[in-house]
């Protein structure tokens, strides 16, 4: 049996060509976020686009396998998968050939990952993620770095009215283990409901003290106050204080919300998670937060980072450049040419006397020695 041939323009489910000018606009963008995390002292990595797929599953942790695109690599005939995400990848290079590095270890990093499924938010499978990781820290103060980091990021790239989301991955256990005790079996279950806003379902469960976390949504300032108001006894306190700091650092650059039991994409992260959105733009744009990567042996190692995805700010028209395109004409003198490229310009040469600055896209044509607009 034969396949029907395939389409020389056609694409897989979720792939796409970038055309002129989202193409220029996507490098752009990806540099804008690479210099800023770089004026914070932090240097780029370049991890593999594919690696041995064990490795890469145990770097995931959890469901992050599942969007593993895998092949067999004909050098080796092992399995290899593609990234679904760069991250992970950062944090093996901090754990094995940068391990002799002193802490804290700041890490950039910039390039396309590919996801074996779309959803319905993101119809695309391949993205261009750029992020920074600070490996050895996790507490407030770098917390405190990272997320003024990315909302500078976002601000350059010409994102307006940034909104962070912060939440808190591991308050349920937190709580279980001290002030409101759960059995072991229902931590999960009370998680699920809380994520879900459930409050007849956490009832249900026998879990009534946990009900106030759902109303506890809200603005920052509202909601660490509702937060301080449940009687936890100290488990609360350094984290909400955490919070307002945080908050502090963001005032007049963000917007700060806080929702304590959002949990969905914050399984592996530990004390603090966040999202992040922008004006006109649909859905989340980057996430982040505290979590462990795995060191020598057994051990973990804390990080603190942030994740941004440039594509919706692409598609938004983020990221372009007035494109003043300037014909030159047939005979001109090579050295002039420099000299305009050198004010800004870009030439377009004539190769042969049929071209002309409208067939050949132009804004500009070179009259003498002076450009013209058209």
């Amino acid at each position: 049996m034969t396949s029907d041939p395939i389409s020389k323009g056609l694409l897989p489910e979720g792939l796409r060509d970038r055309l002129p000018p989202d193409a220029e606009a996507a490098a752009r963008l990806l540099r804008t976020v690479l210099d800023t995390v770089a004026s914070y002292g932090y240097e780029r990595v370049s991890p593999p686009l594919a690696e041995f797929e064990e490795g890469l599953v145990g770097q995931l942790k959890l469901g992050g396998a599942q969007d593993l695109l895998r092949i067999i690599d004909p050098a080796s005939q092992r399995t290899l998968a593609l990234r679904p995400d760069i991250t992970a990848q950062v944090g093996r290079i901090a754990s094995t050939r940068m391990a002799h590095r002193a802490r804290p270890l700041r890490l950039a990093y910039g390039g396309e990952v590919l996801k074996l499924r779309a959803t319905q938010l993101r119809p695309e499978r391949q993205l261009l993620q750029a992020g920074a990781e600070l490996i050895g820290s996790d507490g407030v103060a770098a917390a405190r770095e990272i997320l003024t980091m990315a909302v500078e990021a976002l601000t350059a790239a010409g994102v307006g009215e940034i909104t962070v989301d912060l939440t808190l991955p591991d308050l349920v256990p937190t709580l279980a283990a001290g002030p409101f005790p759960l059995p072991e079996g229902q931590i999960e279950s009370v998680r699920a409901e809380l994520d879900e806003k459930d409050a007849g379902a956490i009832a249900a469960l026998g879990a009534e003290a946990y009900l106030p976390l759902i109303r506890a949504a809200g603005p920052i300032g509202p909601a660490l106050e509702r937060m301080r108001a449940i009687d936890a006894g100290d488990a609360l306190t350094s984290r909400l204080d955490g919070l307002q700091q945080i908050a502090e650092a963001l005032e007049g650059r963000a917007t700060v919300t806080l929702d304590p039991t959002e949990r969905h994409g914050f399984e592996y992260q530990s004390w603090i998670g966040f999202s992040l959105f922008g004006a006109e733009l649909g859905g989340e744009i980057g996430r982040g937060g505290s979590y462990a990567i795995c060191a020598e042996g057994d051990a973990e190692e804390p990080a603190m980072g942030f994740s941004l995805y440039l594509d919706p700010l692409v598609d938004a028209g983020l990221g372009a450049k007035d494109k003043r395109r300037l014909f030159v004409p047939l005979g001109t003198d090579p050295a002039l040419a420099v000299s305009l490229r050198a004010e800004g310009w870009r030439t377009v040469a004539a190769l042969t006397d049929a071209d002309s600055a409208e067939r050949l896209g132009c804004t500009h044509r070179l009259d003498g020695q002076t450009p013209q607009p058209l």
